[in-house]
């Protein structure tokens, strides 16, 4: 048993008792109240599911295992002469909720690079493919295609016990993961470079590999880790990481739920945030005159007033949990500070940093107006060569599937069930609302 597995079945057999005294004492607490207004709208904000992986706290940001995320990009051990971590280190962290050292890291990077070989009939799926294939529908489909290496499948046709559901669910965890960025890479070729591969270097880490597939030095390597690590994990409410725990807790194997996540990923409302706001920014830089323009702020004030009295929000500002600029988006924009200083779309998007958050401050419609994760994300890929919009929410996938994995291999420890929420008709929701209104003029 490899170190990171044997210390996950320590903490499995010390979780398990917490989340049974839970269910078996404290089963009737009340901890939420649901409004019709959130009934109808989403379940935005109703406290239903449970997580340790992550949480989102409105001012700090992103938390992994109760680490901030500037913490973990420190503590965790990093390549020699990188500036991220290792993405195989925050795995081990989001699995145990401990920071790994780096013989431990080791370990896993050794494990992901094992289990790296995507089977031929992936790639030759991949090529049968139309050209004109969305890069998210290619990569579903490689992923759910793989559904017959399932270990977890197997093994519970086999009669496994539920108690150890999680251990197959794992072991099918590091085989997908550890392949994604050679799909991702291969997808890539496929679509935008004519077919024309390059193929793994087994001694290179996770983010380094995948760096390395794409044909695009250092620091596109640094830039990978950073990218794959700050997705990895955003709570469970979301789209893509609902759909992930949805799926599998009818007990579909990683295959099935991670091409599922990738699915949801890849609606407009979710996925495609990246994209859209360099889409908004080249639309700027277009109206300026040019990246070797530089706008005055009136300028750049002038093009966001105009978005939003055209009815618009303005791509990557806004959050709807953080009440503070996105950790996220600091942290790429200390790595841009050094090594994109320079850069013509860069600068644009600095000013919008500056000058953006008043605006939105003043107009009094924004709960948040800072910037979040996707207002920089995808310049940062452009810079280095990644050009092709469509591609960037593969990217996000990749980083998406690493704290999904790890949420759903603990759904299967601790025997979480299959999710079945209940449904009322819109008849009996305005009876229920008439009622409790009544009943609240009558208290008074």
């Amino acid at each position: 048993m490899s170190t990171l597995k044997e210390r996950l079945y320590t903490k499995i057999e010390q979780q398990r008792p917490r989340t049974q005294r839970l269910i078996k004492e404290y089963g009737d607490v009340v901890i939420d109240n649901v409004t019709v207004g959130q009934i109808i709208g989403g379940m935005r904000g109703i406290k239903s599911m449970v997580t340790d992986i992550s949480y989102l706290d409105p001012n700090d940001g992103i938390r992994y295992r109760g680490y901030p995320l500037i913490d973990v990009v420190k503590k965790l051990p990093k390549p020699k002469g990188a500036e991220m971590p290792y993405v195989e280190g925050l795995f081990y962290l989001l699995l145990t909720g401990d920071i790994p050292s780096d013989s431990e890291v080791s370990d896993v990077v050794d494990e992901f690079s094992k289990r790296r070989i995507v089977p031929r009939y992936v790639y030759e799926l991949i090529d049968s493919m139309p050209c004109c294939s969305h890069p998210m529908t290619v990569f579903s489909a490689a992923i759910v295609a793989m559904h017959r290496e399932s270990f977890f499948t197997k093994k519970y046709n086999a009669g496994i016990s539920k108690k150890d559901y999680w251990d197959p669910m794992y072991e099918d965890s590091l085989n997908l993961l550890a392949k994604l960025p050679e799909i991702a890479a291969y997808i890539y070729a496929k679509l935008y470079r004519g077919g024309n591969r390059i193929l793994s270097n087994p001694s290179l880490d996770f983010g380094g590999n995948f760096a390395h597939m794409m044909g695009i030095p250092p620091p596109y390597d640094d830039v990978s880790r950073m990218h794959f690590i700050i997705h990895s994990d955003h709570e469970s409410g979301n789209v893509s990481a609902h759909t992930g725990h949805l799926v599998a807790s009818s007990l579909s194997d990683i295959y099935l739920a991670i091409s599922a996540m990738i699915n949801g990923l890849a609606g407009p409302l979710h996925g495609l945030a990246a994209q859209n706001v360099l889409m908004w920014i080249h639309e700027l830089i277009e109206r300026v005159g040019g990246e070797d323009m530089v706008p005055s702020a009136d300028e750049i004030k002038q093009y966001v007033w105009d978005t939003l009295n055209s009815g618009q929000v303005i791509p990557g500002f806004g959050h709807a949990v953080l009440r503070k600029t996105d950790p996220r988006y600091t942290l790429q924009r200390d790595f841009c500070l050094k090594h994109l200083k320079d850069d013509g779309v860069f600068k644009y998007v600095d000013m919008l940093y500056k000058v953006t958050p008043p605006i939105l401050k003043e107009q009094g419609k924004a709960k948040n107006p800072w910037p979040n994760v996707d207002a920089q994300s995808g310049v940062v890929q452009w810079h280095y060569g990644v050009k092709e919009y469509d591609f960037y929410t593969v990217l996000f996938g990749v980083g998406r599937s690493i704290g999904i994995s790890a949420n759903i291999i603990w759904d299967r420890a601790l025997g979480y069930p299959l999710e079945r929420p209940k449904s009322l008709t819109t008849e009996m929701i305005e009876k229920m609302a008439k009622a409790k209104v009544a009943e609240m003029k009558g208290k008074k």
